[in-house]
């Protein structure tokens, strides 16, 4: 992840609330003139990461939608800067606006009150109304599969993650990531190191090294850097990617990479805007596996047979509804109830999340 969406990701547990709840909605909207999309972006649209992820569905909406689509790239989460491009857009007629980062969240939602025939669209913001849609993921989804994986192939028994910063959304999949392991054997353990930045390759090249020293051989990146594969791969441990695929930077180790698939989102969202049939969720869309928005790269060749099978065993109940990662028993780090039998995290917990479940070495800090 970059900066950009990164600071605005400390803070969402505080505004967990708004995006947990029913996912029906009394909002209407209805789209006046032809439709013209434009996406703003706080860095570059070609991140390697995050916003390129985002970018990739952009493309998808052009291509499926035949439209074509405006970028502005480089608009940082500033009140004025943002509400500068965005009254540019309107002027030119743009009347469908897509944001990219948390920090967009209170502009946006200002914007969307002073252009109510406007249609706006926000990735991992917090604000909805009734022109307005944020949008996130369940990401843990992904990283429970990905830990099904990660426990098949590991010989020490002991696996690793490079995270940015103890929020919830970093926070479940670190815990998804551990569960799904330990799912496999329940002897595996898993380091996890934050670096407290979420764009540093240098150091979490140096992380993932001194987490394979201690004897990790399957090393997970929770960040947009691919340094931490790289040095798996010269290590020859295995490896986790994240938010694209990332084989090209361990093609020997790679297992998987949990990937975003936006366009699964933003094209039908969109033609729903374009159609007429837009209506606006209350507390924003939490999307999954189900619809596929979260999913998982093709395979590595050291992914046994026996652990893809069971893989898509799981996935398919998460697609059914019939299992979630965070349902209980669950212990936390210190063997104290994390969720109890039969019980389920709930939307609001999961983004407020602050402990290690049981199998996690390491020590949860106070969020930054």
């Amino acid at each position: 992840m970059v900066k950009s969406f990164a600071s605005g990701l400390l803070a969402l547990g505080a505004a967990a609330t708004l995006l947990s709840g029913t996912a029906t909605s009394a909002w209407s909207f209805e789209l006046k003139g032809e439709p013209k999309v434009a996406f703003i972006y706080a860095a570059a649209a070609k991140d390697g990461g995050w916003n390129e992820a985002i970018d990739a569905g952009r493309a998808a909406v052009e291509k499926d939608l035949g439209l074509t689509v405006a970028v502005a790239e480089n608009v940082p989460e500033d009140a004025t800067k943002l509400r500068a491009a965005i009254d540019l857009f309107v002027k030119r007629g743009f009347n469908i606006i897509v944001g990219t980062t948390y920090g967009y969240s209170e502009p946006i939602a200002e914007a969307a009150k002073a252009y109510p025939d406007v249609a706006f669209l926000n990735a991992s913001g917090t604000t909805n109304g009734p022109n307005l849609e944020s949008f996130y993921a369940r990401t843990y989804q992904g990283w429970y599969l990905a830990g099904i994986a990660a426990g098949s192939v590991t010989q020490s028994k002991k696996l690793g993650m490079v995270a940015g910063f103890p929020v919830g959304v970093v926070n479940w999949d670190a815990n998804a990531f551990i569960l799904g392991a330990r799912s496999v054997d329940p002897s595996i353990e898993t380091v996890v190191v934050y670096t407290n930045s979420w764009w540093d390759p240098v150091k979490e090249g140096q992380v993932a090294e001194a987490i394979l020293d201690q004897n990790a051989d399957v090393l997970a990146t929770d960040l947009s850097s691919t340094s931490p594969l790289a040095a798996a791969e010269r290590r020859g441990a295995s490896s986790v990617g994240y938010q694209l695929d990332m084989s090209h930077a361990a093609p020997e180790g790679i297992l998987t990479s949990v990937v975003f698939h936006w366009d699964r989102y933003l094209v039908p969202t969109i033609k729903s805007i374009t159609d007429g049939t837009w209506t606006p969720q209350e507390y924003g869309a939490f999307e999954g596996i189900d619809n596929g928005v979260i999913g998982l790269a093709p395979f590595g060749k050291r992914v046994p047979d026996a652990a893809k099978a069971k893989i898509a065993e799981v996935q398919a109940k998460m697609v059914a509804g019939a299992f979630d990662p965070f349902t209980g028993p669950i212990e936390k780090q210190d063997g104290s109830v994390a969720v109890p039998a039969g019980e389920k995290v709930s939307d609001e917990a999961l983004w407020s999340m602050d402990y290690f479940v049981k199998g996690a070495i390491g020590t949860m800090p106070a969020a930054q």
